[in-house]
């Protein structure tokens, strides 16, 4: 009896430490979490109140705190300082086309890069990698100059070949359809997957492109997710490219849009006001793929 009794002390002891242990990893999660959510809850909550009471408050904790003379001047402020509407339509258009192309042409080149075997496969591979370590500021004074050159077909006033695409949405578009991690990303993924499916559908009559449609991109949707969540990050968040290519104000995207509130008097609501509008895509495409997205962390982290 007395070594059951102690059998059992044992064991509540252990159970106890447990969830003391669990609890405080939880608080330390939920700190960590409200330490980096305080910039946002700082915009979101500044950008309802009047400036003389953003700028007192931001001296204490009350800057966090939704009160006093809360109103959606800010907002309208902003609609009529910029065309807030257009630049973010803009944005979301340029996003997702760069997203639903870029999608495709990486996978598809991931695929074949980890799946069918030919020439110089490696080399070509190793080749994209490197390029990783090339921020866009080292080659957009080239790229720049290769895009003035290039033709591109108008529909404005009949169909005429025009030269350069500056002040366009294709390039905003087209120049970062192409992106050497996500190709890695979908390389690595498709690497992954079984080669007895490719046997098993080649001696079906299948062909590689109907192995990628039917077999591969459907075993891989939490690593779309993935490419699609790193793909529109960049680009919606892009401003020294569109600063470069873009001066008519109606293709503009909307990070572009910060700098007209810094021109004159700077409303610092309506700053708090515009950012907040430009932040809630990001979350929403984030909010919708997050579960994907976990998943293929998770699954690469089971790989590696």
């Amino acid at each position: 009896m007395t070594t059951l009794t102690h059998g059992d002390s044992v064991r509540r002891k252990a159970a106890t430490e447990m969830r003391l242990l669990s609890i405080s990893k939880y608080l330390l999660l939920v700190l960590f979490a409200l330490f980096f959510l305080f910039p946002m809850v700082l915009m979101i909550v500044s950008s309802f109140k009047p400036d003389d009471q953003l700028l007192r408050d931001t001296s204490s904790l009350k800057a966090f705190i939704p009160y006093g003379d809360l109103t959606l001047d800010n907002y309208r402020g902003v609609f009529d300082r910029v065309p807030a509407g257009r630049f973010i339509m803009n944005s979301l258009v340029i996003s997702f086309l760069t997203v639903g192309l870029g999608l495709v042409v990486n996978s598809m080149a991931g695929f074949a890069l980890s799946r069918v075997r030919f020439p110089g496969q490696k080399v070509i591979l190793a080749i994209i990698i490197a390029t990783l370590i090339l921020p866009l500021e080292a080659i957009a004074i080239p790229l720049l100059m290769v895009v003035t050159k290039l033709p591109w077909l108008s529909f404005d006033g009949g169909i005429h070949f025009e030269q350069g695409w500056l002040n366009s949405y294709q390039v905003q578009i087209l120049p970062f359809v192409a992106n050497s991690f996500t190709i890695f990303l979908f390389a690595q993924q498709f690497k992954s997957l079984p080669k007895s499916l490719d046997e098993a559908a080649l001696m079906d009559g299948a062909s590689w492109f109907g192995i990628y449609r039917r077999i591969a991109v459907p075993l891989s949707g939490p690593t779309f997710a993935t490419a699609a969540i790193l793909t529109f990050l960049p680009i919606w968040n892009a401003y020294l490219w569109p600063l470069m290519v873009v001066q008519q104000e109606d293709k503009r995207p909307v990070m572009l849009g910060v700098q007209y509130f810094f021109q004159l008097n700077v409303a610092w609501g309506e700053v708090m006001a515009y950012l907040t509008l430009i932040t809630l895509p990001i979350l929403v495409i984030f909010l919708a793929l997050q579960r994907a997205f976990i998943e293929s962390i998770a699954s690469s982290g089971v790989k590696g």
